[in-house]
């Protein structure tokens, strides 16, 4: 019998066990050499010797690869070297004291941002918040518009801001205020982001809001009145009556009636809180429900504003007095274009591009005041503000030729901005002229300079470098700085080295037209006359009124800090929205560019309509 030998030679297996044992050890040592007599493998070779005669491997198997046994060694010696390298970087990382690399500091726009903010604090009317960070003032006006005196549809005025030194509610002028402010953070919330004022700029913004919805119905979708004003400050005529600008008080002591003015046909009025409800809905996207809640008021007052045609200030002596409307139809056009972007209904659109409302608000004729955006004329504002759509979304026909139109004319207007034209004369100390030498400059300036730093950013933003006027290019550079310049004029560069912001710098008014300010908090009640002392003292007011800027210098940069002289020293709340906004846009690095989609979260993708065939060609 053969069998099959395992070291490959051939293996006879006897049947019976007759061999002697001397035989069978030397028929195996024949069968060993037969089979050692050729070359074995090394897995043989490992089967035969043993563990200490076994040759070095040169080979390592790691299972899934083979790799040479010297390469090996030396990554994993390389390995485990770089483990032990890093172990003691970190370990002195860890034990050498560190040198953090401070920030670099605020800039002056970021700073004066700041206090700017805190002028609305000090402005608050009613039940104040805890942490309204303004010592100086408490609870006040708690009763406003709560007499039998008000329609059935408005019960509660409480809140709210007052305008300005006074303790009157002009809701004309606030809410302009409130719709710049909401524009500034649409476009720059990094910079307030990183300027830690977001929440804040928030916080007063929807303290605005909340009281606007107090001044009508607006759970209802057709109202016929709306509250115009809170207070009165009439004194013409030598009227002794008792009222926001006789008498001298803290507002926290007012004990005298405070009238509500209403209004039935107030065009401009409720176009422009419809605006002001409208650009918050868009800040406060977010929160769904209460954005829902600003865009029903803002729909309810502009189809009121659109009803009811009329001026506000047509029939109430004070506001013809104090903050009158020359036209309504400026607050279509930009009334038209917020509700747009707060809703994305054409018909918004449609309206706001409508060439006969373009023309009565005067968009395709100058004057002396073109170009100029105030409380009063918002067709500058609503030309920029459509001349975005443009850049960024060109929604092409039917609304192309008034959009380039409006583009048009708003390169006109920073055209008109610079010094090298002459629309506008300037102070030996360069400041603009914008409102021609009349007193109270300030605030026109502010809003100029919030467009044009605007503007140049809208065009960085589409990648284009400048702007013609006439034959001439422009760089954007240009346009931020003549914002600067004016800017930097209010900040203290100016013949005065004077700063018409409180509490910037170390040079400025101490005298301002303000009761809250001007009357110290010392536990005295004074009453309507006992404050008049606090007016007529020459001594700087005991309570500053941080961030507040002053109705501004004359046009040959002379300035009298002088409490009784408001066309001087009286702040206002158009005017310090119109402050926050430039400030905001020129704060920060350059590199931080405005939002470009914000504005459009309620906008539809469009899909631009063809235009219609040529009539058919007649020989």
């Amino acid at each position: 019998m053969y069998g099959r030998d395992p070291w490959g030679g051939p293996l006879e297996i006897n049947a019976t066990d007759s061999a002697t044992e001397e035989e069978r050890s030397r028929n195996l040592q024949d069968l060993d050499r037969a089979a050692l007599s050729r070359p074995l493998d090394e897995t043989q070779q490992s089967w035969l010797l043993g563990p200490g005669e076994q040759k070095k491997k040169k080979y390592v198997d790691l299972g899934c690869i083979i790799v040479s046994r010297k390469i090996f060694v030396w990554t994993l010696g390389t390995v485990l070297f770089a483990a032990f390298l890093a172990g003691f970087i970190a370990l002195i990382v860890n034990t050498v004291p560190r040198h953090h690399h401070k920030h670099p500091p605020p800039d002056n726009y970021t700073l004066a941002l700041r206090k700017a903010l805190m002028f609305f604090n000090a402005q608050k009317s009613g039940k104040l918040p805890k942490h309204n960070n303004v010592s100086w003032r408490g609870n006040s006006c708690t009763q406003d518009g709560k007499s039998s005196e008000t329609s059935s549809a408005i019960k509660d005025l409480v809140g709210g801001y007052y305008d300005a030194g006074d303790a009157i509610k002009f809701n004309f002028p606030a809410s302009f205020a409130i719709t710049m402010l909401s524009w500034s953070v649409i476009e720059y919330s990094a910079k307030y982001e990183a300027a830690g004022e977001l929440d804040h700029v928030k916080e007063v913004i929807k303290w605005g809001t909340d009281y606007f919805l107090k001044t009508f119905n607006h759970t209802a979708d057709t109202i016929t009145t709306l509250a115009a004003q809170v207070g009165v400050g009439d004194t013409s005529g030598g009227s002794t009556t008792p009222n926001d600008h006789y008498c001298w008080m803290r507002p926290e002591d007012i004990d005298y009636d405070r009238p509500v003015t209403e209004c039935h046909s107030c065009s401009d009025l409720a176009a422009e809180m419809a605006a002001a409800l409208a650009s918050a809905s868009i800040v406060f996207k977010d929160n769904k429900a209460y954005s829902k809640k600003l865009v029903h008021g803002a729909t309810t007052l502009f189809k009121f504003s659109r009803e009811q045609r009329g001026r506000y200030s047509a029939g109430s002596s004070e506001a013809a007095i104090f903050y009158n409307s020359t036209s309504y139809w400026d607050e279509f056009v930009w009334g038209g274009a917020w509700m747009y972007f707060a809703t994305g209904n054409s018909s918004y659109l449609k309206l706001a591009t409508a060439p006969g409302l373009a023309k009565h608000a005067g968009a395709f004729w100058g004057g002396p005041d073109y170009g100029v955006l105030s409380w009063d004329n918002k067709l500058a504002g609503a030309q920029v503000l459509l001349s975005r759509l443009r850049l960024f979304l060109s929604p092409g026909y039917p609304y192309e030729e008034i959009l380039r139109t409006f583009h048009n004319q708003t390169s006109i207007i920073m055209c008109s901005y610079l010094p090298v034209f002459t629309s506008f004369n300037r102070t030996k100390g360069g400041l603009i002229q914008l409102n021609h030498g009349r007193p109270q400059p300030l605030q026109y300036v502010v809003n100029a300079a919030f467009l044009a730093a605007l503007y140049s950013d809208y065009l960085d933003a589409a990648d284009t470098p400048g702007w013609y006027c006439g034959p001439n290019f422009f760089s954007t550079d240009v346009l931020r700085n003549f914002a600067k310049t004016q800017i930097d004029y209010i900040l203290g560069n100016n013949p005065r080295k004077m700063s018409y912001i409180v509490g910037f710098g170390n040079h400025y008014p101490k005298h301002v037209h303000h009761r809250g300010a001007s009357i110290p908090k010392n536990k005295v009640k004074y009453n309507c006359k006992g404050g008049w002392k606090w007016r007529d003292t020459s001594k700087p007011n005991p309570n500053t009124i941080v961030g507040a800027m002053v109705a501004g210098p004359d046009k040959h940069d002379g300035f009298h800090d002088v409490r009784t002289n408001y066309n001087y020293t009286e702040p206002t709340l158009a005017g310090n929205a119109g402050l926050v906004a430039a400030l905001v846009a020129l704060s920060g690095d350059k590199s931080t560019l405005i939002d470009k989609n914000t504005l459009f979260s309620a906008v539809p993708p469009m899909f631009p309509t063809p235009p219609p065939p040529p009539a058919p060609w007649k020989p």
